[in-house]
């Protein structure tokens, strides 16, 4: 390992003492260290660290020259981190000092045995596939960064009312959801919004799409599970002129005549399984799963 990129988002520096301990251990081992600069910025003016360091603001910053790529805070950093990497293939580790965190795994007293494990390449690769989106007409937003990790959101706009989703599955119809939006997720995605709103647990590795219909006016309307080499089109009808559409949380509105198409994108996000991890413990840990909490104190 000789070269590291470093992302949080640039608005706490809640984590100093976390991004102190990280910096020594990586001048100890003589890494050289690149910041995401509004986050640099952040730290040097609160005296966070000690002096500046080369910095990176975007994607064309950035290139395969990287052995990795930190982040500080929880999955939200590390979905904002995606879209500086891209399609560059450079492995993500998330150093978790938010809360729930299913892709920010490492935990705060964690940092050092972490490091030493990468030095060691005690670690593997899971590659996690992204959704791609073309939105017909284009909208600005989403022309340049037009993937998202997690999911792709429909959804009504200032409105009470609720939309018509007409959804294709490579151009066969499959029904009218009439619900308050629409989640496509990626089996990264399906512990996020759409288990929140009763979709299923899907493993990394599985070569699925999950669509979610959000509060639903039928109840019959389940969530639905595919194959990821599907494409998915969607059709939306609704009181209102526009939509929201989002990806990974990066909202944008889009005009109700808009055809959206979703696919899985060419390219995939390299996470890193260190060897004291797996996805079932972090699943167990994060859902509580097995615990009876009934006798426990607040």
């Amino acid at each position: 390992m000789k070269k590291i990129a470093i992302y949080a988002q640039s608005y706490s520096i809640s984590s100093e003492k976390e991004i102190n301990i990280l910096l020594e251990i990586l001048h100890k081992n003589a890494i050289e260290i690149v910041f995401e600069e509004k986050f640099h910025n952040l730290l040097f003016e609160n005296k966070s660290i000690a002096k500046r360091y080369p910095t990176f603001s975007h994607f064309n910053d950035l290139s395969n020259s990287f052995d990795f790529m930190f982040t500080l805070g929880g999955d939200g950093t590390i979905l904002r981190a995606v879209t500086y990497i891209r399609d560059l293939n450079i492995p993500i580790l998330g150093i978790n000092t938010g809360r729930l965190g299913f892709l920010a795994t490492v935990k705060k007293d964690e940092i050092e045995a972490s490091i030493n494990l990468l030095i060691n390449k005690e670690y593997t690769i899971q590659e996690r596939s992204l959704l791609e989106v073309q939105v017909t007409p284009e909208t600005k937003e989403i022309a340049e960064i037009n993937f998202a990790l997690n999911d792709v959101t429909v959804a009504r706009r200032n409105t009470t009312s609720m939309i018509g989703v007409k959804t294709y599955l490579n151009n066969e119809y499959l029904t009218n959801y009439w619900a308050d939006g629409l989640i496509i997720a990626t089996p990264t995605g399906s512990t996020g919004y759409s288990l929140s709103c009763g979709g299923p647990v899907v493993l990394p590795n599985s070569k699925n799409l999950i669509v979610t219909p959000i509060a639903p006016h039928n109840l019959n309307a389940r969530p639905i599970i595919m194959s990821d080499d599907t494409i998915i089109d969607l059709e939306i009808s609704a009181r209102e002129k526009d939509f929201l559409i989002s990806l990974d949380s990066r909202i944008s509105t889009a005009p109700k005549e808009s055809k959206v198409r979703i696919k899985k994108a060419s390219f995939t996000v390299k996470s890193i399984i260190l060897k004291n991890q797996s996805y079932l413990k972090t699943l167990r840990g994060k859902l509580l799963w097995g615990e009876d909490t009934r006798n426990k104190s607040n």
